[in-house]
C-alpha cells in the first residue's frame, strides 16, 4: 500500500485538522499569550477578520482571553503600545510572527521570559532548538 492510497483522518474530518492547527499554535509558545505571557486560552487574529484578516498561521497568535477581548478589532501595535505590560521584545516577536519567521518570534518570546533558563522549543519535526538559554 502506498501513502497516496491511504486515507487520513484529516481528509475525512476538516474539523480535526483545524483543531490540530489550533493546538500547534499554542504549542509554539508553550501555551502562553504572545502579548502578556499569561496562559493562552484563545487564538487572536493580528489583523482582525472584520478588517480582512485571514485564519492562517501568520495572522493567528495564541492569546489569553483578557488580551483577545481587550484588543477586539484594534490595530495590534497601536493597542499593544498602550498596555501596561508592553515589552518591545514581544512587539518584535509579533512582527516576526506576522512576517512568517516563527523561529525568530519564538526566540524573542523566550528572551522576554528571563526567569526560565533552559528551554526546549520544538518548531517542527526536523527543526529543534535544544537547550536555548534565555538572556
Amino acid at each position: 500500500m502506498h501513502v497516496k492510497d491511504a486515507v487520513f483522518l484529516e481528509d475525512l474530518c476538516p474539523k480535526f485538522r483545524f483543531r490540530q492547527w489550533r493546538k500547534s499554535i499554542h504549542k509554539f509558545t508553550e501555551s502562553s499569550c504572545i502579548y502578556c505571557g499569561k496562559p493562552s486560552e484563545s487564538i487572536d487574529h493580528i489583523l482582525p477578520r472584520s478588517r480582512g484578516g485571514f485564519s492562517n498561521t501568520e495572522n493567528c497568535v495564541p492569546a489569553c482571553l483578557s488580551c483577545n477581548g481587550d484588543k477586539s478589532d484594534d490595530e495590534v501595535f497601536y493597542w499593544y503600545r498602550k498596555q501596561k505590560f508592553y515589552d518591545p521584545r514581544r512587539a518584535m516577536a509579533i512582527r516576526a510572527w506576522i512576517e512568517g519567521d516563527l523561529r525568530l518570534a519564538l526566540r524573542l518570546i523566550q528572551w522576554a521570559k528571563p526567569n526560565q533558563q533552559n528551554i526546549n522549543i520544538k518548531v517542527s519535526k526536523e527543526d529543534t532548538i535544544d537547550n536555548y538559554t534565555a538572556a
